[in-house]
């Protein structure tokens, strides 16, 4: 088997035995006989030393039957045994690249390679056994077959295609390999995956080799890594999800799970506290510094002295002047705390980690929300942070019974979700219903907060209709728990879900609670006449000018004049997606520029398309009332769904006239009948009708008249107050 020094330079070991000159012929160089036998070891040193071989000492163990192959070492052949030995070591000594001592066992038969000790060919086992000493000395192994030989001065050795260390070898695999890589090397799965791998490996090895630079022998393992939670990250660097039990390998998992020293704002604090070497890892972003500096400034008071033999329990009991602390033994809930903000403290040797709540976010202060303005009425609206939101509710209601139940959803993003109901009026069943749809959904984030986590929980992607009610206002979602609703908040949004709804709890707001009963009666009668005109107006005038024989004669002065270039319901298209337009110019447009924007769309595109001839004024008059109908509605997501609806109508009757008309209005009927929020009926109390609370629906009650909570989301407590106290008010 060949043995390569440098591409195309290779010794063959296993060639018949040639005579001992001509072997040192070859070896050396140059010519053997009258040159004396140290003159050739020495030369026969400097080659190797010059081909960049380091100095490998080597040693034949006594007895073995067989000296060193003149061929390999490249001495003079009438060199003496001591002689060449002596030279052998001076040479391995001068040069200094470090010793490599290799030594066959005693009666294996086998010679050393003289290529690899720099001696002369004579050296037998009596030169062998004075090298043994320094083998053992070096560590050397007392056994190493040829293949292991040959695979070491491989590994030192610059080839033609660069090859890699022992460590790289064994983080490839085979029998060396650690449990970790081999869950690593299932994880990939694939020949494709692997080849690819490899490929890559190369590519790395050329670029780390041309730019001088060693390449890190993790770099592949990370590059196998498809974990997709923190949790499965653990187990692929760690083994288990237990914490380290010292602070070196901490930083190692930290390291590969966390980005510790590549991401700047990920931070791991070494200390001494008591004796005990810390770490505290923290994210720089979220960190309070003031409670930090309190907490770090009385640890760094203790002495070994003051240590009990259970240092958690004495750090968390003791000396940790803080509120909010606990502790956990598993790696996965230690980072994900850490990524929420939290202050992770490790102590080296304790198999649990202490938590502490320092975190501050990032918050803006409590504005009025942008949709549900009022004239009278609390200007505070919830934000992008969910523990403010939560107090926002809690100031509101400060009922016991008022729980918060925390969930994370999403692999990744590890987003809070809180489930908010009053415990002793809600619908259990219906509470468990929303828990369980959260706690199934599998997914690697929502970071689009509610929306997404909505159509995870809800569905019926094809629904226009929304099936929650989205608020901004915490007085609204008070008075929704009161009702036994359920209320679901998701951090960083300022808006909460609020479960069941129905289509007439959408069209109301919260203006007309802020008036007298009359006045929101009023106001409730005029939102609900631009909702329905939002939907219906344009189809139903679209359908007396096609067949003017419908229209009653106090109504005969309802339509165009004269025609237009464009047929009608090409105008009606037109103008519907020229106000979509422009409502998703103005939401883009800086609040400066929007004035000057709706200049331009109403007298530049309105008057000049009417003036031209394109447009007739009806049309540009109707969309006009339909577009503030839409704008009127309370919940955005409804105004949108009506739009959609509207322009359903509109295909309908342009085509297929009254027929079209009532067909199209019937499907939109039954396909608000049959939706449902979580099994609650969403036209109630239409259908089923229910006399006593459409009453309520159409009319704004007093507040000591309404005395039962709405029955169609089955309150456990469905009064509001006592009969009695309702006869006394009327007295």
């Amino acid at each position: 088997m060949s043995r390569y020094i440098h591409s195309g330079d290779y010794l063959n070991s296993e060639e018949p035995e040639k005579p001992l000159s001509d072997a040192a012929s070859e070896g050396s160089g140059g010519t053997a006989g009258d040159e004396g036998a140290g003159q050739a070891a020495a030369d026969s040193g400097a080659v190797a030393g010059a081909e960049g071989l380091g100095d490998v000492a080597s040693s034949a163990a006594p007895g073995s039957g067989e000296g060193i192959s003149p061929v390999e070492s490249g001495g003079a052949p009438d060199a003496s045994d001591d002689q060449a030995a002596a030279d052998s070591g001076a040479v391995a000594g001068a040069e200094g690249l470090g010793d490599v001592a290799s030594s066959a066992a005693p009666g294996s038969g086998e010679g050393i390679s003289a290529v690899e000790s720099g001696g002369s060919p004579d050296a037998g086992p009596s030169a062998g056994a004075g090298d043994m000493e320094a083998s053992r000395e070096l560590g050397a192994p007392d056994e190493r077959s040829d293949g292991e030989v040959s695979g070491f001065i491989r590994s030192i050795l610059p080839g033609e295609e660069g090859d890699e260390s022992p460590a790289s070898e064994q983080d490839r695999g085979g029998s060396g390999s650690s449990p970790d890589e081999d869950r690593a090397a299932k994880q990939t799965g694939g020949a494709a995956e692997q080849e690819d791998a490899d490929k890559g490996k190369k590519g790395r090895r050329n670029q780390a080799a041309a730019s001088g630079q060693p390449e890190d022998p993790k770099q592949e393992k990370r590059d196998r890594e498809l974990s997709n939670s923190v949790k499965e990250s653990i187990l692929y660097w760690h083994g288990d999800d237990r914490i380290p039990e010292t602070i070196d390998q901490t930083k190692e998992v930290l390291t590969e799970v966390m980005g510790l020293g590549t991401t700047f704002d990920v931070v791991f604090r070494e200390m001494h506290l008591g004796g005990r070497k810390t770490g505290l890892l923290l994210i720089s972003g979220f960190a309070k510094d003031v409670i930090l500096d309190e907490i770090l400034k009385r640890l760094t008071y203790l002495t070994p002295c003051d240590m009990s033999s259970d240092a958690m329990a004495s750090f968390m009991n003791e000396y940790i002047p803080h509120i909010q602390v606990v502790k956990d033994d598993r790696m996965s809930e230690a980072i994900n705390q850490a990524m929420a903000g939290m202050s992770v403290l490790f102590i080296e040797g304790e198999p649990s980690v202490i938590i502490m709540d320092t975190r501050l976010y990032p918050v803006r202060g409590p504005e009025e929300p942008s949709i549900e303005r009022v004239v009278r009425g609390a200007r505070d609206g919830f934000t992008e942070t969910l523990l403010s939101n939560i107090a926002l509710v809690r100031r509101r209601l400060r009922d016991p019974g008022l729980k918060f139940e925390l969930h994370k959803v999403g692999r990744r993003t590890q987003t809070d979700v809180s489930i908010a109901y009053i415990d002793d009026i809600v619908d259990k069943t219906q509470v468990k219903a929303v828990i369980d749809k959260i706690k199934s959904i599998d997914i690697d984030g929502i970071p689009l907060a509610d929306k997404q986590l909505e159509e995870a929980i809800i569905g019926k992607s094809m629904n226009p209709y929304p099936m929650v009610r989205y608020s901004e206002r915490p007085d609204i979602v008070a008075s929704h728990l009161l009702e036994g609703r359920v209320v679901v908040f998701v951090d960083t949004s300022p808006s909460v879900m609020v479960i069941p709804t129905t289509f007439f709890d959408l069209c109301q707001h919260a203006e007309e609670n802020r008036q007298t009963p009359l006045m929101g009666s009023y106001l409730r009668w005029v939102r609900f006449a631009g909702i329905f005109a939002s939907i219906f107006l344009l189809p139903l005038w679209m359908l007396m000018v096609i067949h003017p024989e419908l229209k009653p004669p106090l109504l005969d002065f309802i339509g165009p004049q004269k025609n237009a270039k464009i047929p009608l319901l090409a105008q009606f298209l037109i103008i519907e997606f020229g106000v979509d337009l422009l409502r998703m110019a103005a939401v883009h447009t800086p609040s400066p520029l929007g004035s000057a924007m709706g200049l331009i769309a109403a007298i530049l595109i309105g008057d000049i398309a009417v003036k031209t001839g394109l447009f007739v004024n009806e049309v540009v008059l109707y969309m006009a009332v339909a577009a503030i109908g839409m704008f009127a509605t309370p919940s955005y997501e409804l105004g949108l769904a009506n739009r959609l609806v509207r322009l359903f109508l509109l295909l309908a009757t342009g085509f297929f006239h009254v027929i079209g008309l009532v067909v199209a209005s019937t499907l939109f009927i039954v396909l608000l009948t049959v939706n449902r929020s979580y099994n609650s009926s969403y036209l109630w109390p239409f259908i089923p009708f229910n006399a006593k609370a459409m009453g309520a629906i159409l009319f704004r009650v007093p507040v000591l008249s309404s005395k039962t909570r709405p029955s169609f989301n089955k309150t456990r407590d469905n009064t509001r107050m006592s009969l009695d106290t309702g006869k006394k008010d009327k007295s």
